[in-house]
């Protein structure tokens, strides 16, 4: 496995050494203080970090993060606090305006911990010594402030907590500077060409020893200390965003200020717990007045803080997280595997393929293991890591096919665990709503794709599907309905994908501000909306979510909405669009129970114009253009067949066969008259289907306007033609009379309508061809003038006789004796 990027810099971890800062600190205050560089998310340094808490036994412990976060700090001691969570810092931004329009300005940005992450370990051993703990970084209030204007370095696009651009790994190719891969300049001078092998072998697969944050306190000092040497400039440029130095300058002033705040209130024992590249920073002697001017005059916004669940997932450094880890499954399982970590890995990756019906033995994992260990030894690895892992996983667990080794890359290596908050967590009363919600419908969060059948006769199940479309109403996408992929198309049943994301709780707080209640909240967000449509397509699509997601309140807005919208509008093409799902919504009404009686209306409505528009809509179409009428032509005539409202389905078909009876100029094209024709005839509307196709395809007829017919025709299905011999006689016949200039033609175009049947189908049509003409092969070509065509290369069909008797018989064409 080719490895990961060289981790983040301000990721490495580091500690207050006697040259920490670049100096010797006395010996009463490195009593009074120690600095704790660590990497974020990283199992050796969370191992680390608690055994030398626990030998140093400090009173106060400042942790970076957000200082908003201080009244929380009591939940990570929940028993129902269980990580990975996320500490949210929001801008609850504004209410929206009578007129529906949103609030702006609204930003959020995350901090997320596992429980590999020395942060969250830091937490755990302050509240359980019972000594008091802080977060020390530059406050959310000011952060999120800067982002407004232009997005924090390091920060994903979707907000996933603001880090330094120094924690991002170097671009491949690059020649990385400094303060951009510092564990990639301390891989080098180690002869690692790996700065994520190195780290892993001297800290994350560690068990036993000395501290390591000492050394690498040493080594981040003298890192830092090159950084301000004129004579000798860093390797490479680092693409640092501008004003990155002055914030990440900010940031570290306002960490010195902390520490200088906890040692006035009379600590004596203070341990700090911060991204490695800064511990030099806080051990520097800075003056009081210099960090106090770098601080003042900082922007600031409202902000509100509170604990989500997070996942592994969104830990990965592939989700965009700017200090996340290649690997989050795989640290879990190292840092809480008491002993023998590759067995216990290798073992459950076993279990994982025979739950997917994979042979695996335990000859198969003891061999992995062996595997593993020797690919570690002449690596010259303390421990096999998870690439000699992945490696014994592919060949000997999976055979060498990388299909299964992707199954454990995604369920055990990234992991899809999802954590949890306590009740008592800070949250908006939609959140909680919500909450309640799932727990009386029995709709448990995962962050593992979970498949859902609901029989909406079943009140429990109707209530769930409800739910989910009110919260795709509030753009929470936790469900996904299968049907818009494609499949369920039953009105009494549904199918869903569900799947929770964290963003999923930015959302809710953002969504607020229209009510407390999922419902209530969905109505006004769908009232809203009414407001401020202009597509009637768009109003359709809203009344019919409406009616899903039993939005009662809301629909008369809407309806009004669509009506005003509808009776302005002159084009037959956005109707036809709009009636499917009018029709639809309709439907659900009957199953869920839902008044739709303004929406019937409507339909009526719409039903009349689309009959009256029609006429004049499909004269003087091209190709492109008769396609996309023919899809609209099938879609209404579906969706009245699904309306059963024998009025309607009498006027459509009476406008269907005004069309398909035009000739001469007025014709419609090829394709929508075929289409015509075969609706027709399946509504029991028409019985000289043979005489028109014999017209369609009669030797006066165009050949591409022919097989445009014929494609139209046949669209939908070759059941048809398979029970119907008089009309695959009269098809065979005209393709096999083609004469010799359109045989170059008319194939391709129909190879169309025929590749789309299934293959059952296509071998019943060619098996009543065979019968219909006695079991004789195809018919010979003929001619223009109705003779044999010898064809242009002068091959003569009566001597080729024999050859042609002899290829029959191998394809099982032979004529019966």
């Amino acid at each position: 496995m080719t490895p990961s990027p060289p981790r983040p810099a301000a990721s490495a971890p580091a500690a207050p050494g006697p040259s920490a800062a670049g100096r010797a600190p006395d010996r009463g205050e490195r009593a009074r203080v120690e600095v704790f560089g660590i990497r974020h998310h990283g199992p050796g340094s969370a191992r680390a970090l608690r055994r030398a808490l626990e030998e140093y036994r400090p009173d106060a412990v400042l942790i970076e993060g957000p200082p908003e976060a201080d009244d929380l700090v009591s939940l990570a001691a929940d028993p129902g606090m269980v990580p990975p969570v996320a500490l949210l810092a929001y801008s609850p931004g504004r209410t929206p305006s009578p007129d529906g329009a949103e609030g702006t300005g609204r930003q959020a940005a995350f901090w997320p911990f596992a429980e590999f992450s020395p942060e969250w370990q830091a937490l755990r051993y302050a509240l359980g010594a019972g000594v008091t703990v802080r977060f020390c970084d530059l406050p959310a209030a000011h952060q999120l402030a800067q982002r407004q204007d232009q997005q924090a370095p390091g920060t994903p696009p979707d907000g996933d907590g603001p880090r330094p651009a120094a924690e991002r790994p170097a671009e491949q190719g690059e020649a990385p500077g400094i303060r951009l891969d510092p564990l990639g300049w301390l891989a080098q001078a180690a002869g690692y060409d790996d700065a994520e092998r190195w780290w892993d072998d001297v800290v994350e697969h560690r068990r036993d020893g000395p501290s390591p944050f000492p050394a690498i306190a040493e080594a981040m000092t003298e890192l830092r200390a090159r950084l301000a040497e004129p004579p000798e400039p860093e390797r490479g440029l680092d693409p640092l965003p501008p004003g990155y130095l002055r914030r990440e300058e900010q940031r570290e002033a306002y960490m010195r200020r902390t520490l200088r705040r906890a040692l006035k209130d009379g600590y004596e024992r203070v341990a700090v717990v911060c991204g490695a590249w800064h511990a030099p920073a806080l051990l520097e002697k800075v003056p009081a007045a210099r960090d106090e001017r770098t601080l003042r005059g900082l922007p600031k916004t409202k902000v509100a803080m509170t604990w989500v669940p997070w996942t592994h997932g969104r830990l990965a450094g592939a989700s965009g997280y700017g200090a996340g880890v290649r690997s989050p499954g795989w640290y879990h399982h190292l840092f809480t595997s008491g002993d023998r970590p590759v067995e216990r890995w290798l073992t459950e990756a076993a279990r994982l393929l025979r739950e997917e019906d994979l042979h695996v033995s335990s000859a198969h994992v003891i061999e992995a293991v062996r595997l593993a260990e020797a690919l570690a030894a002449l690596r010259g690895r303390p421990l096999a890591g998870l690439d000699e892992v992945t490696e014994a996983v592919r060949a000997v667990l999976c055979e060498g096919n990388d299909l299964p080794v992707e199954l454990i890359r995604r369920r055990m290596t990234v992991g899809e665990r999802l954590g949890s908050v306590p009740e008592r967590t800070p949250m908006v009363p939609l959140q909680r709503d919500l909450r309640a919600e799932q727990r009386r419908l029995r709709l448990k969060p995962s962050a593992i794709d979970r498949e859902y059948d609901f029989d909406l006769r079943k009140p429990l199940d109707l209530d769930r599907s409800r739910l989910l479309h009110r919260l795709r109403l509030l753009d929470v996408e936790w469900g996904v309905p299968q049907e818009a992929q494609g499949r369920s198309k039953g009105t009494f049943r549904e199918s869903w994908t569900l799947l929770w994301r964290p963003e999923f709780d930015v959302a809710l707080i953002e969504a607020g501000v229209w009510g407390t209640t999922v419902r209530e909240a969905a109505a006004a967000r769908a009232e809203a909306a009414a407001a401020q449509a202009t597509a009637l397509a768009e109003l359709t699509s809203l009344a019919e979510r409406c009616l899903l997601a039993d939005l009662g309140d809301a629909l008369p807005a809407v309806m009004r909405a669509l009506a005003d919208r509808a009776a302005v509008d002159s084009d037959v093409a956005h109707l036809m669009a709009a009636l499917p799902a009018l029709v639809r919504a309709l439907r659900y009404g009957d199953v869920r129970g839902t008044p739709t009686g303004p929406l019937r209306t409507v339909v009526d409505g719409l039903v009349v114009r689309v009959c009256v528009g029609l006429p004049p809509a499909v004269t003087g179409l091209d190709d492109d253009a008769s396609r996309e009428m023919l899809g609209r032509i099938d879609a209404v005539h579906g969706a009245l067949s699904l309306l059963g409202d024998g009025g309607h389905t009498d006027r459509w078909l009476r406008t269907l066969r005004g069309l398909a009876d035009r000739d001469g100029d007025r014709a419609v094209h090829g394709l929508l008259e075929g289409r015509l024709v075969r609706l027709l005839l399946d509504a029991g509307r028409l019985d000289d289907a043979p005489a028109r196709m014999a017209r369609a395809v009669s030797v006066g007829t165009a050949p591409d306007r022919a097989a445009a017919w014929v494609e139209g025709f046949l669209a939908g299905g070759g059941l048809l033609l398979v029970h119907d011999d008089d009309l695959l006689r009269l098809l065979d016949g005209w393709i096999s009379g083609l004469p010799g200039a359109a045989v170059a033609v008319v194939p391709p175009l129909l190879r169309r309508p025929f590749g789309g049947y299934a293959a059952a189908e296509r071998r019943a049509i060619g098996e009543r061809v065979r019968r219909l003409r006695g079991g004789a092969g195809p018919a010979a070509p003929r001619d223009d003038h109705g003779g044999e065509d010898n064809g242009e290369d002068g091959v003569d069909a009566g001597r080729a006789t024999a050859a042609t008797a002899t290829v029959l018989r191998i394809l099982g064409w032979e004529a019966p004796a």
